[in-house]
């Protein structure tokens, strides 16, 4: 794996470039080769990184695949990604919430944590809707949660009323459907 690291003059530090165009290649080879032909997989979707930007030393982003969208850290200041074994756990607090995110390697991938959003991804009839959900689940990371604060203090809502109410981007992302 090779990445392209630039050290930041007058400083200590090394950058590591936006890992969106290894992402796509790394996770499109996975999809023609160990992933191909598996049951699961929704033909209606490709390998895209949505939204990868920089966020307290890390890449931050979306990864959706056919089988998968997940939340992912990569690094981007190498100096700060974390010593965690395969498959250990790191939370990051994000103005949503705390998130568990899990450590993993991949040979062309390289080190990268991943927090799950959907998997398997069934429910999405087109990668559209699947990009636009990338990018609101990452918008709704950085939502304030004082709103949700002030609302689980309120009566429970009926059940018809919830399912007239829109659905916020917050919500849809801490899974409160209903």
């Amino acid at each position: 794996m090779t990445n392209d690291v630039c050290a930041v003059e007058g400083s200590e530090t090394t950058l590591l470039s936006n890992p969106s165009a290894r992402l796509c290649e790394g996770f499109g080879r996975i999809a023609d080769t160990r992933m191909k032909g598996l049951p699961f997989l929704n033909p209606a979707l490709s390998v895209e990184a949505v939204g990868f930007h920089p966020w307290q030393g890390f890449w931050l982003g979306v990864m959706v695949t056919p089988w998968l969208m997940n939340l992912m850290l990569l690094p981007r200041e190498a100096e700060r990604w974390p010593a965690i074994a395969r498959g250990g756990r790191q939370q990051y607090s994000f103005p949503a919430g705390d998130y568990d995110f899990i450590m993993a390697h991949d040979e062309a991938l390289g080190d990268y944590m991943m927090c799950s959003l959907f998997s398997p991804v069934q429910q999405f009839g087109d990668h559209e809707t699947a990009r636009q959900t990338a990018e609101f689940a990452l918008e709704a990371l950085f939502e304030n949660d004082a709103a949700t604060e002030l609302d689980e203090q309120k009566p429970q809502a009926t059940l018809q009323e919830k399912l007239e109410k829109p659905l916020s981007k917050r919500d849809f992302l801490r899974g409160r459907f209903l």
